[in-house]
């Protein structure tokens, strides 16, 4: 049996990576769901039946709501650009709260035999899963 040896440099290089890419990831979760919960917020719901046929089977105040939810995680999602020490945790639960709307609307949209807003869930929650494993146990 053989021990690899990484070097500091080395380590600390490859921890810089991973929060880069975390951080990448976080930025385009911020970015996506504060124009989706913005279009849910502002668009008169006829559009919105039109551009998503969900929201046709839910009352406005609920797809309302929704949009607000989004945008608050959105926003909670780069709370450690203001303090690490405070932001950490609200980065947590935001994208574990972000993971459960993900899988709800993945399943929503299997369900209603809708392949595209599946599969851009699915890929949303590719990207969610890294940053809540990654963020929740401290890494970078």
């Amino acid at each position: 049996m053989s021990s690899i040896t990484v070097s500091p440099a080395r380590a600390r290089q490859s921890r810089d990576r991973l929060n880069l890419t975390l951080w990448t990831f976080q930025g385009w979760l911020a970015m996506f769901f504060i124009g989706a919960g913005y279009a849910k917020l502002t668009e008169p719901m006829p559009m919105l039946i039109e551009l998503m046929s969900w929201p046709a089977l839910a009352s406005e105040n609920l797809v309302r709501g929704l949009g607000l939810a989004e945008v608050v995680l959105a926003i909670m999602v780069l709370s450690p650009l203001l303090s690490w020490r405070i932001g950490r945790p609200l980065l947590v639960t935001a994208a574990v709260g972000l993971m459960g709307l993900e899988t709800v609307m993945l399943l929503v949209h299997l369900i209603g035999l809708d392949a595209g807003p599946a599969v851009t869930n699915a890929i949303l929650l590719a990207i969610t899963a890294p940053v809540v494993w990654f963020r929740w146990r401290k890494a970078a």
